[in-house]
Parts: structure tokens; C-alpha cells; sequence
């Protein structure tokens, strides 16, 4: 019963964001496949899916192929009744529909001027005013969601719901590239940015370099306002602390250093993901723990 899940680049392709944490934080099985969104493979990468022809794709367990975030969404959670993807009251849910259509049709100034990266701060983005219109509408509706459902946590309504999938990307953007939000909203803003999917998506994001980076600004840029990473650097060789690598169980071939002690991983990737953002990794910090 695994999906199947293919996606564009990390750092920057926002849909396919959305796609990977329908699944990651309800826990569906899935399997993510890379394809080249900004290597120029995109068109052959997704032959097999046509007529798909834009990043995220699902294939279902039975092989049925499902374009666009939106259809996705629904049919996960025909699929998934009991995941908690959309909110359970019927109020609720239509009014986190909503919020998920507008984003999805909507926000052009934001989405145009701003796009999305999970590299850095830029510093001294001078938003249009059709964005800061953009950014008017979204906390008005995140303020509506949240009076309407009386959530007491980080969320829109209460519990994590697709709402709150389809707005991370928002998030990242007000994040990324300095925009002012109310208190209530950066909160938000602020929740997502810590939230332990969204930073292992960033971890793994980082792990690819870009020369010349997509959509580069003329501006100076400063440290991701994310949480602060574990200071983690690679390195050549052991010996290490663990014979095997704390995700795959395989032995290990390649090294981080952190706090002293060196960890190995099966591979590059693995590594990588880790040093970008250690605590991201429940395998990684029990191993951490452990050793203590």
C-alpha cells in the first residue's frame, strides 16, 4: 500500500513541498522519486505519468497517476478517511477548503515576486504593494480560521490539516524573504519553520548546490530564520561512534563530526541531510543520545 511520489527540487519547487508533506505528516506510505526541475529532465523524468507534466505527481498503490496538490489532496483523503487530513467538523472542513482553494488560484503578486527558497534571509526585500495586499489577505484568513475553530495551538484548526500543508510554502515565503506579519501571524510563520517535517525537507533541500541559483536576488542575504542547527560538520573518516548508519542499518562509509564525536552514514546523502540540521533526525539525535 506505498505511493509513489515525484517531486522537484527542494529548496525551491513550493508545490512539491505541499505534495511530500501530505504524506509525511500523516503518516501514508510513500516512496519520493527526484526528477530534474531545474536539470532540464523534467519532460522525460515524468514520460511514464503523462499527461502529467508538472511536479508533485502520486501514482496510487494500484497505479492510478494524480496530478496537481489539490486533486491530490482529495483523493488522499478519500482514500485516508481516518488520517485527520482535512478538519472533522463540516464547518471546519469547508472553511479549510477554502482556504486551500484560494491559495491554491490565488496570491499571483506573491507568488510572482516572491518565490520560493529555503536557502537564506534575503535582506532588504522591498515588497510591491500587490504583495502586501497578498499578505493582508492571508492573515486575514489565518485569523479566520484560527477565531473560527478557537485552535489553542501553533495550527489553523487545531489539529495539523491539509490547510496548514497548502500554507506552508506561505510560510517560507514570509520567512525567506523578510515580510512583515502581524504577531499572531509570524507566530505561525514561526511554527512551520520549526516544525520537524518542514525542517528535514529544508535539510535535505541543502543538500544540493546551484550555480547560478533560481531566482537570485540582488540583495545580501542572512542565516535561514529557522531554528539554529547543532553545529555538524563533514568529515574524511572515523573511527566512528555506531558500526551502522542510524536510518538504513548498512555499515558505515561516510562521516559527520558533532560535539566532539564523529557518526557515520551509509552514504553522502545521508550524512548531509544531518549535518544541515542534526536535531531534525529522531534516528540521528536518539544515536546522539546515546552516546552522552
Amino acid at each position: 500500500m506505498t505511493y509513489d511520489l515525484y517531486i522537484g527540487d527542494r529548496s525551491f519547487s513550493s508545490w512539491s513541498l505541499r505534495g511530500w508533506l501530505m504524506f509525511a505528516r500523516f503518516g501514508l506510505p510513500v516512496r519520493t522519486h527526484m526528477v530534474g526541475l531545474y536539470d532540464g529532465t523534467l519532460r522525460e523524468d515524468l514520460s511514464a505519468l503523462a499527461p502529467a507534466r508538472l511536479v508533485p505527481v502520486m501514482r496510487t498503490p494500484e497505479g492510478t497517476v494524480v496530478a496537481d496538490t489539490l486533486a491530490m489532496a482529495e483523493t488522499l483523503h478519500e482514500r485516508h478517511p481516518d488520517a485527520g487530513l482535512w478538519p472533522a467538523d463540516p464547518a471546519l472542513r469547508a472553511l479549510a477548503r477554502w482556504l486551500v482553494a484560494e491559495m491554491h488560484s490565488g496570491f499571483g503578486a506573491l507568488r510572482g515576486d516572491c518565490a520560493m527558497q529555503l536557502l537564506y534571509r534575503w535582506d532588504g526585500f522591498a515588497p510591491s504593494d500587490a504583495v502586501l495586499a497578498d499578505i493582508d489577505r492571508v492573515q486575514q484568513l489565518w485569523a479566520t480560521a484560527r477565531a473560527a475553530s478557537g485552535s489553542d495551538t501553533p495550527w489553523l484548526f487545531g489539529d495539523y490539516s491539509l490547510a496548514d500543508v497548502f500554507y506552508a510554502p506561505v510560510a517560507a515565503r514570509i520567512a525567506g524573504y523578510g515580510l512583515a506579519a502581524g504577531p499572531e501571524a509570524q507566530a505561525y510563520v514561526d511554527a512551520h519553520l520549526a516544525q520537524p517535517d518542514f525542517r528535514r525537507w529544508r535539510a535535505m533541500g541543502l543538500t544540493k548546490s546551484y550555480d547560478p541559483v533560481p531566482y537570485a536576488l540582488d540583495l545580501p542575504t542572512s542565516a535561514w530564520p529557522g531554528p539554529a542547527p547543532i553545529p555538524a560538520r563533514a568529515v574524511d573518516s572515523g573511527p566512528s561512534e555506531n558500526e551502522t548508519c542510524p536510518y538504513s542499518g548498512d555499515p558505515v562509509t561516510h562521516f559527520l563530526e558533532t560535539g566532539g564525536k564523529v557518526f557515520g552514514f551509509c552514504n553522502a546523502f545521508c550524512r548531509d541531510k544531518t549535518v544541515n540540521d542534526p536535531a531534525a533526525w529522531p534516528k540521528f539525535t536518539a544515536l546522539l543520545d546515546s552516546t552522552s
